[in-house]
């Protein structure tokens, strides 16, 4: 294993310093300050990621930390998903969405979408019980509040 220790990299215009290959980590020290490598309409303030989304200034970003595609009629099975480990089919209309990586608490907001096979009524969705920073539970409704299985459902976690 080798090792590098520097006080300092200058950056030159038209250079280039290459660190690691890949598959490879740089972690710099933690009192490390680290700058010049993003471009000017990204940065970092602390833990948050901020960026300039055209709207002229930086802000900080939230992002999706979970969201999921599925079917949820007949045996349940998700088309497609990121940080959804699976789904849980509790009862008719009345789903469990568990992460794969847990939040790191229970104070972010759910956006539920839903289909219902006839055109003339229009779905509700709503979140059921306090969400976990493991889990939330979901049910899909009709207008007049009846549970319904939807072939599509629809979930997004911002945090």
């Amino acid at each position: 294993m080798s090792q590098l220790s520097v006080d300092q990299v200058d950056k030159q215009s038209g250079s280039t310093l290459t660190l690691g290959g890949a598959g490879t980590t740089v972690q710099p020290h933690a009192s490390a300050t680290v700058s010049g490598f993003l471009p000017s309409s990204i940065s970092t303030s602390g833990d948050d990621f901020q960026f300039n989304s055209g709207y002229g200034s930086v802000a900080t970003a939230y992002g999706c930390r979970a969201w999921v595609n599925f079917n949820g009629t007949g045996t349940v099975a998700i088309r497609d998903s990121g940080n959804v480990s699976s789904i849980t089919d509790n009862s008719t209309g009345d789903y469990t969405v568990n992460f794969t990586n847990a939040m790191p608490d229970d104070s972010y907001s759910i956006s539920i979408l839903c289909n219902h096979p006839s055109s003339m009524i229009s779905p509700l969705n709503t979140a059921r019980g306090n969400p976990l920073t493991s889990k939330f539970h979901i049910y899909t409704l009709d207008s007049t509040n009846n549970v319904f299985d939807a072939n599509w459902v629809f979930a997004q976690v911002i945090r």
